[in-house]
C-alpha cells in the first residue's frame, strides 16, 4: 500500500469500527455507554472495535502501550472528532454527496490509485466500507468547519507580508516533525505541572535509552496525531510555530529535542526530514485568441458558424489582431487584438491548457469549445520564468496565515470545547482535565445513504474545556 495512504487511514483508524473485532465481543460490552458528548454517545462497543482497528494497523510491531493507555487515547479523539461534527451541524455546514465523491476520488488521485483500487486496499485492511465513509464524511466535516472559521476570523496584512520578508526568517524548503505533548490546562495547578512535566520527561527518558519515537508518542502524547506516532508530516519552516523555531535550527535529522515548555504543556520535537527549497519556475505560454460567446441571443450553432468563418479568414492571411478587434466576444483581451499575455498551462481552464500545448509556436488552432464559447487560439511563445520572488511573498503570505490560523483555531476548539459537556466514563482520566459544564444541545450529521455508491468493491466527569494541544497539533 502507498505510504501516505497507509498514514491516512491510520489517522481514520480510531473513527473506523474494525468488522471482524465486532464479532468477538462479549454480549454485555456492546451496549455499554463510556462517554456521552452533549445528545450524543459512544458506547463500549465502538470503542472496542476502534482499538481493535488500530492494533491491525499497527500490527505486533510493539510500538502500542497498554490497553487502557491506548483507550484513553482513542477515546480522546473520538470526542474530539463528535464535537466538531456537532458543531458544523449547528452552524450548518453539510457535505453533499458530489463533494463527497469527488474528495474520495482526491484521496485516491493523490495516492496514485482508483477508488476502486481505495475499496481494495479497505478490504485488505479488514475495514468496514460503511464505517470508513461515516469516517471519512465526518474528517470531511471537521475540516470544513476549520476552513470555514479560519476564513472569517483570519486576515493578513501587507504589512505583516511585508514585515515577515524584511525579517529575513523567512525560509526556503520543509520539515518533516514528529511531535510529543503534554497538554496543560489554563487552571493547571503546581501538581498538575509538575505530573506534566514528569510524564514528557518519562517520555523523554524512554526515547535516550533508544525507545522509538512513535511508540513514545502513542504512550503519552496528549496530541491529536498521538496514535500516528506524532507523525506531523512535512510543513514548510514558516508555518512551524516560533515556540520550536530555534530548536529546529538546532536538530539534525533524527534528533530530538529537549523537553520544552510552552503555553499549552510541555513538548517533545523530533526532526524526521528536511529538504531544501527549489527555485520557482514557471513554464509559460504566449497566445491571442478571438472568442465568441454562447448566449440566449447567440445558439451554439450560430457560435459555432461564426467562429468558423473567421479561421476562413485566418486561413486566407487576414490579420490576426484586427479580425479579434472586430469579432471576439472576450472583452478584455478583444480589444488588444486578442492578447492573452503570458500565462501558464492552467490559468485559463483545462481545455485551454491542453490546446495550447498542442499547438506549435505561430500555430493557429481549429475552433474548439469550452464554456465561455467557440474559440480560435493562436500560440506565439513558450518561456521558462523565475517566480522565486513572487513565490516568496506567496509564501510569507501562507505562513502568516498558517500561524493565524492555528492560533484562532486553537481558541475556538477551547470556547468549542468549554461550551461542551462531557461525561467521561473510564476508570481514570487524562491529566489536567476540568470539571463539568452545563449541557447544551446541538444538531447531528447524518450520513447520506448514497456514499454507498462512492467506496464499496466510574463515572468521573469531565469537561473538554481549557485543556488546548499547542497550535502545531493542529
Amino acid at each position: 500500500m502507498n505510504p501516505t495512504l497507509s498514514r491516512w487511514l491510520l489517522a481514520l483508524a480510531a473513527l473506523i469500527p474494525f468488522q471482524c473485532a465486532a464479532q468477538a465481543l462479549p454480549d454485555d460490552s456492546l451496549d455499554r455507554i463510556v462517554a456521552v458528548i452533549n445528545d450524543d454517545v459512544i458506547l463500549k462497543s465502538e470503542l472496542d472495535r476502534a482499538l481493535a482497528n488500530i492494533q491491525a494497523q499497527y500490527g505486533s510491531g510493539g510500538q502500542l502501550p497498554d490497553r487502557e493507555t491506548l483507550a484513553k487515547q482513542v477515546l480522546q479523539r473520538l470526542i474530539v472528532m463528535q464535537l466538531q461534527v456537532q458543531r458544523a451541524g449547528e452552524t450548518g455546514i453539510r457535505i453533499s454527496d458530489a463533494e463527497f465523491q469527488q474528495s474520495l476520488s482526491r484521496l485516491a488521485e493523490q495516492n496514485g490509485i482508483t477508488v476502486e483500487q481505495l475499496a481494495q486496499s479497505l478490504q485488505q485492511q479488514g475495514l468496514s466500507p460503511d464505517e470508513f465513509r461515516r469516517a471519512f464524511r465526518e474528517e470531511l466535516l471537521a475540516q470544513r468547519l476549520r476552513q470555514r472559521y479560519t476564513q472569517s476570523q483570519v486576515n493578513v496584512t501587507d504589512t505583516e507580508i511585508e514585515n515577515l520578508l524584511a525579517s529575513g526568517t523567512l525560509k526556503s524548503g520543509e520539515v518533516r516533525l514528529a511531535h510529543i505533548v503534554v497538554d496543560l490546562a489554563q487552571s493547571a495547578t503546581s501538581e498538575d505541572v509538575e505530573a506534566a512535566r514528569a510524564r514528557i520527561e518519562a517520555a523523554a527518558r524512554e526515547i535516550a535509552a533508544g525507545g522509538d519515537f512513535a511508540a513514545a508518542a502513542i504512550k503519552y502524547s496528549n496530541g491529536p496525531q498521538a496514535l500516528e506516532g506524532g507523525d506531523l508530516g512535512w510543513r514548510s519552516y514558516d508555518e512551524v510555530p516560533e515556540l520550536f523555531s530555534e530548536a529546529i535550527a538546532t536538530l539534525s535529522k533524527g534528533e530530538v529535542s529537549r523537553p520544552m515548555r510552552g503555553p499549552s504543556g510541555f513538548h517533545l520535537l523530533k526532526l524526521v526530514d528536511a529538504r531544501e527549497g527549489q527555485p520557482t519556475i514557471a513554464h509559460e505560454y504566449q497566445a491571442r485568441h478571438i472568442l465568441i460567446r454562447t448566449s440566449e441571443l447567440v445558439t451554439e450553432e450560430e457560435a459555432q458558424t461564426r467562429i468558423r468563418e473567421i479561421k476562413a479568414s485566418l486561413d486566407k492571411g487576414e490579420d490576426f489582431a484586427k479580425l479579434a478587434r472586430e469579432h471576439s466576444d472576450d472583452q478584455a483581451t478583444g480589444n488588444l487584438g486578442g492578447d492573452m499575455d503570458w500565462f501558464e498551462k492552467e490559468a485559463y481552464g483545462t481545455v485551454v491548457g491542453e490546446e495550447i500545448v498542442r499547438l506549435a509556436d505561430n500555430e493557429i488552432s481549429e475552433p474548439f469549445k469550452t464554456d465561455a464559447g467557440w474559440h480560435i487560439m493562436q500560440r506565439l511563445g513558450e518561456r521558462d520564468r523565475d517566480r522565486s520572488d513572487e513565490a516568496s511573498r506567496t509564501r510569507a503570505r501562507d505562513a502568516v496565515r498558517a500561524r493565524k490560523s492555528e492560533e484562532e483555531y486553537a481558541a475556538f476548539l477551547r470556547q468549542m470545547r468549554g461550551e461542551a459537556y462531557v461525561e467521561n466514563r473510564l476508570e481514570g482520566d487524562l491529566p489536567g482535565a476540568p470539571k463539568k459544564a452545563t449541557p447544551i444541545r446541538v444538531d447531528t450529521v447524518e450520513t447520506s445513504d448514497a456514499d454507498a455508491a462512492a467506496v464499496d468493491g466510574d463515572d468521573d466527569k469531565e469537561e473538554i474545556g481549557d485543556n488546548v494541544p499547542s497550535p502545531v497539533d493542529r
